[in-house]
């Protein structure tokens, strides 16, 4: 019954769209009577995503050397779902193929990343560059541009050269500062004069906090009072801290070099945050509804504050007192205004609880923001709503409210939404060809995210210029290995990795096709 509700909604959803035009004072969407492309503002951005380590494979090939994934796979299995970057969606050598799917999509870009340890096998420019590697991705890009696609391109997503991770912790060094400066230096004086859309980090957030808090990701570090986590070694509610401090610092050495970056003029830099929206668990409960905008401060200002006023948020220095390192006078001139735009990922939402006592022995990142994550609010109400195999909860009102927030609170900077998607997990059993196409959850997911998008630009007059899905094909969802799907096409893994158009597939190409692709519009009217 639930799923049978979940389906008429999204299905009333579309029926009932009316659009309304934005006033003058912001972006202008045309009237339109069903939501599409020609319900967003002229040049407005739609794409597809995907990462380097969850889609390439050819992981022993042209060069490369091992990445923080590799090794962390290999030596905890059952983190990964017993699979490895080698059984992968093979995106190395069928990128052509792949492109002619986001060609049919009618999409207009693509967001990648650029595997480092695949450019620098071994973490530094010194110790050799694959030049198999570098050609690759000149290939790569060449191929999109061939295709009218915009490539987005992610400098770092999470794969680090496992070397450095040998030579010094990777990102627990402030070493990794100056050789990120100098991989990402080379990428964007090797790419720049094709690629104008750069990301330098992944969600960082959920790099520090899953790698070195709770131990959920690689390279699984966390104290061994987490509970469930088994972690090998880390010190919980302090490496995470470290962890994102080197991250900003090399995130403002990297947009220092993109500035000097002669062929990369005209182009922007950016982050992918990675934030969920909050509820309060208790409506009536004041403390519950103040813990909000905290719960933000700690997931998303930590590194898009950071980046705009040069230091942390007020209420994590205070809060965290001398767990958080300090920045100096010069690294704070230089990630004061660090981003050209902001890069956001939202997937899903929960509830806030506020914590009187928290257990100061025990430090972790969530009880650091004097917060509890609760599924459900203090009358059992669920977020959302959740089918059975959903991998979070679906709360499009929850993205809107993000937008609005991020707006008001930063200023109505540029946003572009990186990643949003809907993730499935099925039993062995019905794992299927046709039980995975079949994904109507995740077409209506899509309805009601871009309704929610829309809403929030012609309504709240928020500054959003692109969106992409996650993700343009079923791919290695880190620790949860290929059993969580998130793609557009279903991959049977159990066949060649052919690709198998879904329903959100269609519903997408048919959303694209109605209206005018950016590049289709003439220059001087963008």
């Amino acid at each position: 019954m639930a799923l049978q509700k979940f389906l008429l909604l999204g299905l009333l959803l579309v029926l009932t769209f009316v659009g309304s035009p934005a006033t003058a004072d912001g972006p202008v969407c045309p009237p339109s009577t069903k939501l599409s492309r020609a319900s967003f503002p002229e040049g407005f951005i739609f794409g597809t995503a995907t990462a380097a380590f969850q889609v390439e494979g050819a992981i022993n090939e042209g060069c490369r050397g091992p990445s923080l994934w590799d090794v962390y796979c290999k030596r905890h299995p059952q983190k990964c779902s017993n699979q490895t970057g080698d059984v992968a969606v093979d995106f190395f050598h069928r990128y052509k193929e792949d492109i002619q799917l986001m060609k049919s999509l009618n999409s207009d870009a693509f967001r990648m990343s650029i595997a480092w340890s695949r450019i620098f096998p071994h973490g530094r420019k010194e110790k050799g560059v694959s030049q198999a590697g570098v050609q690759f991705y000149h290939d790569l890009i060449d191929e999109l541009l061939k295709n009218g696609i915009t490539p987005f391109v992610t400098v770092f997503h999470w794969d680090t050269p496992q070397d450095l991770e040998d030579e010094y912790q990777g990102f627990l060094s402030e070493r990794i500062v100056k050789d990120f400066r100098e991989y990402a230096e080379f990428v964007f004086q090797e790419y720049g004069g094709k690629v104008k859309h750069w990301i330098t980090f992944n969600e960082p957030w959920v790099f520090a906090h899953a790698g070195y808090d709770v131990g959920k990701k690689a390279p699984g570090r966390c104290s061994d009072y987490v509970k469930d986590a088994n972690c090998t070694g880390g010190r919980s509610g302090h490496e995470t801290y470290l962890v994102s401090h080197n991250l900003l610092n090399a995130h403002a050495e990297a947009y220092e070099a993109f500035k000097n970056c002669v062929k990369c003029k005209g182009g922007k830099v950016g982050i992918a945050h990675s934030p969920a929206w909050f509820e309060p668990k208790d409506f009536n409960n004041k403390n519950d509804a103040d813990s909000i905008g905290r719960a933000l401060d700690f997931m998303l200002g930590w590194h898009l504050e950071t980046t705009i006023s040069g230091d942390y948020p007020p209420r994590m220095r205070e809060i965290l007192g001398y767990r958080l390192p300090q920045f100096s006078s010069e690294q704070k001139r230089k990630l004061k205004n660090s981003a050209d735009f902001i890069g956001l990922n939202y997937y899903s939402s929960i509830f806030s609880e506020h914590v009187d006592q928290p257990d100061h022995s025990k430090p972790l990142f969530k009880q650091d923001s004097l917060i509890v994550w609760k599924p459900k609010s203090a009358d059992n109400y669920s977020i959302g709503s959740q089918p059975s195999t959903g991998a979070l909860p679906v709360y499009a009102q929850g993205f809107r409210k993000l937008l609005k927030y991020v707006k008001e609170k930063y200023g109505n900077q540029e946003i572009m939404i990186m990643e949003n998607g809907y993730g499935e997990h099925f039993t062995d059993d019905s794992d299927t060809v046709e039980v995975g196409i079949a994904d109507h959850n995740r077409k209506y997911y899509l309805q009601r995210h871009l309704l929610a998008m829309y809403e929030a630009i012609c309504i709240d007059k928020v500054n959003v210029t692109g969106y992409f899905i996650w993700s343009l094909l079923d791919n290695f969802e880190w620790e949860n290995g290929y059993k969580h799907r998130f793609g557009l096409y279903y991959i049977d893994y159990k066949n060649n990795l052919t690709r198998h158009e879904k329903e959100s597939a269609k519903y997408y190409k048919e959303f694209l096709g109605q209206g005018v692709r950016p590049s289709l519009i003439k220059r001087d009217e963008l």
